[in-house]
């Protein structure tokens, strides 16, 4: 991994620390690249129950690297499509990772660094926060990042902070959606993380893993009883595994079930 990003361990959280201060952790090949491997290497961990993408320095990510940005406009249509497929294939990874994830934003979310907080399931900002979704300055759009962005703030919100690339601040994030707490400064963040940490390694591993699953089944669901049927095979699936067995037991006997003996 190179030193643009750092994977840290800590029992079974795992922390992604975007690692290009100087540039604001902006995205390059090299990075996007990078940060697709190393969530590859984590779904396949089952060691890893929870992951925390942050950013170091003053910055959680800026979006585009301007070099990047520069060479992909004297690129031809062809790659800078493929270009645009390895970016679209990092966020479906974070998006569909096997692992509750939390974006701990700071500074600035610009772009497809909004577009990695859309895709995390739990997003904590600081006050400092500012986002902006700035492509339309540009010419361009967040389409990539579109689908994640839309879910996470709605179709009314995303019509216009596309249309306008206004930046906004962690106040607004959070009435819109974007974010799900807000922290008065930046030494409550961490305390604020690991609160969620705590909260998703005392759920049950597999129930907490496969949350995400659910909700986007059922946010992208056909027929009324094609629902009903696959959510009675989850629940009958989930309740005689290993865990849902220890977690009946555990309720039933008044006791922690085993896998928050070490939280």
């Amino acid at each position: 991994m190179r030193d643009s990003l750092q994977l840290h361990r800590e029992g079974a959280l795992a922390r992604l620390r975007l690692a290009r201060p100087q540039l604001h952790n902006a995205f390059d090949a090299a990075l996007i690249a990078d940060l697709t491997q190393a969530l590859d290497g984590l779904a396949a961990d089952p060691a890893v129950r929870v992951v925390v993408l942050e950013g170091d320095g003053p910055s959680f990510s800026a979006g585009a690297d301007l070099n990047w940005m520069r060479g992909m406009a004297a690129a031809g249509e062809a790659e800078n499509r493929e270009d645009s497929l390895r970016l679209a294939r990092l966020m479906r990874t974070l998006d569909e990772l096997p692992k509750p994830t939390i974006a701990r934003v700071h500074g600035a979310a610009f772009g497809g660094g909004v577009g990695l907080v859309a895709c995390c399931d739990i997003a904590i900002a600081s006050s400092n926060a500012t986002f902006g979704l700035t492509e339309a300055r540009l010419g361009l759009l967040p389409a990539v990042i579109s689908p994640y962005v839309i879910a996470a703030i709605g179709a009314r919100q995303a019509r216009r902070w596309f249309a306008t690339a206004e930046r906004f601040d962690a106040y607004e994030a959070l009435r819109i959606g974007l974010i799900h707490r807000l922290v008065d400064d930046e030494a409550k963040l961490d305390e604020a993380v690991a609160e969620q940490v705590k909260l998703l390694l005392q759920a049950g591993p597999v129930a907490a893993a496969t949350a995400k699953s659910l909700v986007r089944r059922i946010a992208n669901a056909g027929d009324a009883t094609t629902i009903d049927n696959d959510n009675a095979t989850l629940i009958a699936w989930l309740r005689v595994s290993p865990e849902g067995q220890e977690g009946l037991a555990a309720f039933l006997d008044k006791r922690r079930p085993k896998w928050t003996e070490n939280t």
